[in-house]
């Protein structure tokens, strides 16, 4: 096995989720032998300057790993500009990083999947990036990987030659806004895509990731993606930045087995069978359900509603 790649973590006022992230990474084989790199945002407000020093203070205790930095922002950057930026700086660095965010839990093969997977394709200039998530997919090997032409932002890899071609600024979206049928094709791989970069480009969403999936779809390049998630997200709560949902239609089952002999021997080629499973938590029926879902038992509006029917019938 070559150098590990370092692993790249950004956090910002979640502190409880935080922890568990952390946590579950120290439990992972190969953590000891990993380089892990912090970068912590600055506060937003003057009010959120206690929860980012107890965030902070809580870092400084960090250990498990063969070497620790930590990268204190003095402002705030935001999600987009923290990323982009502090991949820049370790991905020219080290040539391939593996990036999370501190809501999310791994299992414990997750640095083994990761760097095989970077080591597996780092020649293949058609894979993208590795994804450490997945939603259940069935009829493959639990044991192998499937692609598909979407990224996720929710632990992933990739490598410098990859990551320094992306144009963040996504100079041809008025050519994109002109042509229907391209729009249509960046939305096969989910009915949000385009409603997404539109939302970015209007300043309505701070999203890096949705720009690095356009990227994506624009060179037709591949994500490789396990198929039992070796991340579960833990962020969809109250006190999230950017997911604020009670009911979260990517709700996954952490991998538990502990197998670290990943097969990522099979044809780069998307499969129609995995692809119709990857994109229904995407399409517009899913979304509405869930979004209704969410407004009426996540903003306590059903309780309203009974208590009102109860208060007629006295």
């Amino acid at each position: 096995m070559e150098t590990l790649a370092p692993i790249v973590l950004f956090c910002y006022n979640r502190l409880d989720t935080l922890k568990h992230t952390v946590e579950s990474l120290q439990q992972n084989y190969w953590a000891e032998e990993s380089e892990l790199f912090i970068f912590s945002d600055g506060a937003k407000k003057i009010e959120d300057r206690p929860v980012i020093d107890k965030v902070r203070a809580y870092l400084k205790t960090i250990s498990g790993f063969r070497k620790i930095t930590i990268i204190e922002a003095e402002r705030n950057r935001g999600l987009a500009n923290s990323i982009i930026s502090g991949v820049n700086d370790i991905i020219n660095k080290y040539d391939k990083v593996i990036v999370l965010e501190d809501d999310l839990v791994t299992s414990r093969n997750f640095l083994i999947y990761m760097n095989k997977g970077l080591e597996y394709y780092k020649d293949n200039t058609k894979i993208f990036s590795i994804t450490g998530f997945s939603i259940p997919i069935r009829g493959l090997n639990e044991n192998t990987i499937y692609f598909t032409q979407r990224a996720n932002s929710c632990g992933w890899g990739t490598w410098k030659d990859r990551w320094n071609n992306i144009d963040w600024e996504v100079k041809d979206y008025p050519a994109l806004m002109h042509n229907r049928a391209a729009r249509r094709a960046f939305n096969k791989m989910g009915s949000d895509m385009t409603g997404l970069l539109i939302k970015q480009k209007l300043g309505k969403i701070d999203s890096w990731a949705i720009r690095w999936c356009y990227h994506q779809f624009k060179y037709d390049l591949y994500s490789v993606h396990p198929v039992v998630s070796k991340i579960k997200n833990i962020g969809y709560a109250a006190g999230a930045t950017h997911t604020k949902e009670k009911f979260n239609r990517f709700e996954t089952e952490l991998d538990t087995s502990d197998v670290t002999d990943i097969d990522f021997n099979i044809p780069v080629r998307l499969e129609k069978k995995v692809i119709r499973q990857f994109v229904r938590p995407f399409s517009i029926p899913y979304r509405a359900v869930y979004k209704v879902l969410n407004i009426v038992f996540g903003s306590g509006l059903l309780e309203e509603i009974i208590v009102c029917f109860s208060e007629i019938g006295r």
